[in-house]
């Protein structure tokens, strides 16, 4: 059963590392994470669980390493030979400085259906009596004139949706979010924000930041009971 979930963008620059003299500018972000995934540990749960999105579909081990020199700098998480995606090396950085472990790395693909999500959602759901779930996932990269994909007047009022759906831990309005539409305004994220929308569970929603600093839509979630 779900009990906690936390919601976070994986941009590489969140590592202060890479982001060099630039790092101040995501501090805020970057404090947000933080509070959101110490809200995982605080939820007392039997397990934790980490999903982001991937250009494939992959279940890694607890023992799944990553780097971030495809990004600039070899900066490592975990053990071993580097095997995360971006996500969810990101997500394993976020869980470390916590001080804490996830019992597996779940990448969904981008293009993954609706359905192919839920389901993942519901096994994660359903791995433990207590399951928190962190969930790494970067908004519309359509915001403003110097986004990567270049400004899409529906961006906003869609990220918008996403956020409020967010801060009232709205499972089924995740769950319901349109492939077609998410792609065309480049919404990394919206394969696994539909795996937390298949996890469900009654929790509620507190949005700790919302801001687009590089013209991509990052947000930072915590559902808890």
């Amino acid at each position: 059963m779900l009990v906690a979930a936390a919601v976070c963008p994986h941009p590489p620059l969140l590592v202060p590392e890479l982001a060099g003299a630039a790092a101040m500018e995501l501090d805020e972000l970057r404090a947000a994470c933080a509070s959101a995934v110490g809200a995982l540990r605080d939820a007392d749960p039997d397990v934790i669980v980490v999903a982001g999105g991937a250009d494939l579909s992959v279940t890694y081990g607890a023992d799944a390493a990553g780097s971030l020199a495809p990004w600039g700098l070899d900066v490592r998480t975990g053990q071993g030979e580097p095997v995360l995606p971006l996500s969810l090396s990101i997500g394993r950085w976020l869980l470390e400085r916590e001080g804490l472990t996830a019992s597996g790395f779940h990448a969904v693909s981008f293009e993954a259906a609706p359905a192919e999500c839920a389901a993942l959602g519901e096994r994660l759901a359903a791995a433990a009596g207590r399951v928190a779930m962190l969930v790494m996932a970067d908004g519309s990269a359509c915001l403003t004139e110097k986004s990567p994909g270049y400004l899409d007047p529906r961006a906003q009022p869609y990220n918008t949706a996403l956020v409020e759906a967010l801060a009232r831990a709205e499972a089924p309005a995740l769950a319901g979010l349109d492939p077609g539409e998410a792609a065309g305004l480049w919404v990394a994220g919206r394969a696994a924000l539909q795996v937390l929308g298949g996890a469900g569970g009654s929790l509620n929603g507190e949005i700790l930041y919302d801001d687009a600093p590089y013209g991509v839509g990052y947000f930072v979630a915590r559902w808890t009971r």
